[in-house]
């Protein structure tokens, strides 16, 4: 053996890449994330209480007084905006993973892969066995694709998040101006056939969740699942172009340290949330209600004016709530648990509302919808602060980690280490 040389360096092995622990967070990415997994809430309590295709259609006509109101309140100021959020903090959260492997000396993709491949088997198993409006599944599927942007150039990753979800706007619009075309040439495409259809799949999920055992709706999940993997056309363009945008947001500093970039977010507060409100109320007086299978030039031209503002409002809604972090500190502890709250809704609203649960299926009032949802996320913080005051992650935080790491990481707060 040689002997080293006094005052020789030593090289040593890199560290192991290991979970975030609590000093090492972004703090803001938790608030964000608890404020987005509450707008997701509400957004998808009409999916628990009722047909999964009878929701997310804009103001449905079918109510009235109160119930109209709040259902016009969610189409405006909820729906769309806070799943583009959500879906920009996984684009960060992936940026920060990946800052953290370069800063390790470690081999990122393996660890990338295995978070990815835990996920997509997370999502299969709530898709298929609790609730088939999942997103994760979408997001595990779209992450492959997010590896191949690690070593993007950070100026670069806005203008290309912008031109990918711009994409899906293109389609909605192209699909508005065939229709156009078609009725110009002296024929029309099927609205009323495709109608006809969408309508039978309501029916049968009003038969499988409001009335079927667990085992019949799994068989309506599976038979949902396809029709969603089927609608990634649209939907996938718009999260994977928020993936990268949230990727700039982390590889930027934007959301380690606001206050360097202060006039963006101001931009952010008093100009795309503002032009993201007129076009958002623009659309929903032009043509407030999607109807299931309807398709016309108003239906294309209203969900590409939709989509454009739900943009302009995600990131609007990102701005404030960063401006407003300090008094927000209170929605971190459910941020760092969205993975198991957003498990959480799904399995209790099921159970609450399932014909195979208490049955309440298509028995709560559009307002009550959102009463219910204010309450149940006010419980999910209580939980989420009692929890972490104990542990130091969610439970599915912890076992994602585990399944990601190949290694069970410290649980209890007297395991962690120094």
């Amino acid at each position: 053996m040689t002997p080293r040389t006094p005052g020789s360096p030593v090289t040593s092995a890199p560290p192991a890449l290991q979970p975030l622990n609590t000093a090492d967070r972004i703090t803001v990415m938790d608030i964000l994330r608890g404020a987005a997994l509450f707008g997701i809430l509400l957004m998808n309590i009409e999916a628990f209480t009722g047909p999964l295709d009878l929701s997310f259609t804009g103001v449905d006509p079918h109510w009235h007084g109160i119930d109209y109101l709040a259902d016009a309140l969610v189409y405006v100021l909820v729906q769309g905006k806070f799943f583009l959020l959500f879906s920009l903090l996984f684009g960060a959260g992936f940026a920060v993973m990946a800052q953290r492997a370069q800063g390790a000396g470690r081999d990122f993709t393996p660890i990338y892969l295995r978070r990815s491949v835990a996920l997509l088997l997370i999502g299969a198993c709530h898709a298929l066995l609790v609730w088939s409006g999942d997103i994760l599944l979408v997001y595990a599927l779209l992450s492959f694709l997010l590896l191949g942007t690690r070593r993007w150039p950070v100026s670069m990753l806005p203008a290309m998040g912008a031109l990918v979800y711009a994409f899906a706007v293109g389609l909605s619009l192209l699909f508005a101006l065939l229709v156009w075309a078609a009725a110009r040439g002296g024929s029309a495409l099927d609205s009323a056939g495709s109608m006809r259809a969408a309508q039978e799949v309501i029916e049968a999920q009003r038969l499988a969740y409001g009335e079927g055992s667990w085992a019949q709706a799994n068989v309506q999940r599976l038979a949902d699942l396809r029709h969603m993997v089927g609608g990634i056309l649209i939907t996938g363009p718009e999260i994977f172009g928020m993936f990268l945008i949230g990727a700039w947001f982390a590889r930027s500093g934007a959301l380690a340290d606001p206050a360097r970039f202060a006039s963006l977010y101001a931009r952010l507060r008093w100009i795309a949330m503002p032009v993201g409100v007129v076009l958002m109320l623009a659309s929903a007086a032009w043509h407030p209600y999607l109807a299931p299978g309807e398709f016309t030039v108003r239906t294309g031209l209203s969900y590409a004016m939709a989509a454009v503002a739900s943009l302009l409002m995600a990131l609007g809604y990102l701005g404030w709530i960063v401006q407003a972090r300090h008094a927000l500190g209170w929605l971190a502890a459910p941020g760092r648990m969205a993975l198991t709250h957003y498990l959480l809704q799904s399995l209790l609203c099921t159970w609450l509302f399932f014909g195979y649960g208490l049955g309440f299926f298509e028995q709560l009032p559009r307002a009550w919808q959102l009463v219910f949802a204010v309450a149940l996320f006010a419980l999910q913080v209580g939980i989420s602060h009692l929890w972490l005051a104990r542990f130091l992650y969610g439970p599915m935080e912890w076992l994602w980690r585990a399944m990601t790491y190949l290694r069970w990481p410290p649980l209890r707060r007297t395991q962690q280490t120094p």
